[in-house]
């Protein structure tokens, strides 16, 4: 972890080029040779909506599962996302909830079907020819960290690498001890509820995992320069278990 605190101003400074954009082949092709789509994947009886992202050396591909009352347009993982994309990881952030769906509060908190609808994202990624062959993380926050808790406790060896922001490990309680995926849970220092939520759930975690307390951050990490810790930790981790020649 030390490894992770001495890399995070260099993330800091990483952007993003923009340019003019235009249409190819069904993609999106954006400077900075990152490839973007609207995609729908069929899970359930409903059609899902989601964003993915491809640069052209893409090494790893990572989904993204948020939390209760956000979305795929959620300002924090698309930043979170576009410094993943920086470092050759493609990105999938997709909505596990129709709109409809995510009006009924307790759907939101519904884990079960939340994990089944990223298993059927995750299902999607395998098949398509761009990222079939790709090493796969997810990164969740809230609830959606819950969500890809029980996925990876499903997927076994088929899921690399996983990081919580803020997350809910508590609510997968059931399925930590069978998570072999290598897990970084990163927490607010000023969330004190979730902090302690994730303190027992590390405990219980029997893989490769690490617990990282964000100083002078709250729940969302809105404070200036947490949010690019936050992409910072996760960007190192994701290498380190996903572009598996870098470890």
């Amino acid at each position: 972890m030390a490894a992770l605190k001495r890399e995070t101003k260099r993330w800091r400074v990483v952007r993003q080029r923009s340019a003019a954009v235009y249409w190819t082949g069904g993609f999106m092709k954006i400077a900075g040779d990152v490839l973007e789509k609207l995609v729908h994947i069929k899970a359930d009886s409903v059609t899902l909506e989601g964003a993915l992202g491809i640069p052209k050396d893409a090494r790893g591909m990572v989904l993204f599962a948020h939390g209760s009352g956000s979305s795929r347009h959620s300002p924090r993982n698309n930043y979170v996302a576009r410094m993943l994309r920086a470092g050759s990881l493609g990105t999938l952030l997709v909505d596990l909830l129709t709109e409809e769906e995510d009006r009924v509060y307790q759907t939101r908190f519904d884990i079960d079907l939340l994990t089944r609808r990223l298993l059927a994202a995750t299902d999607w990624i395998k098949q398509q020819p761009q990222t079939r062959d790709l090493h796969i993380g997810y990164f969740g926050a809230s609830t959606g960290a819950a969500a890809a808790l029980k996925a990876v406790a499903a997927l076994g060896p088929e899921i690399d690498a996983v990081v919580s922001r803020g997350g809910r490990p508590d609510l997968a309680e059931p399925d930590l001890d069978r998570v072999q995926a290598p897990i970084l849970l990163i927490v607010g220092g000023n969330d004190d509820i979730v902090i302690e939520l994730n303190k027992r759930a590390f405990e219980r975690l029997k893989g490769r995992k690490e617990l990282v307390i964000v100083p002078g951050a709250t729940h969302l990490f809105e404070e200036p320069g947490k949010l690019e810790a936050v992409a910072s930790l996760a960007s190192l981790w994701f290498k380190q278990y996903l572009i598996k020649e870098q470890v």
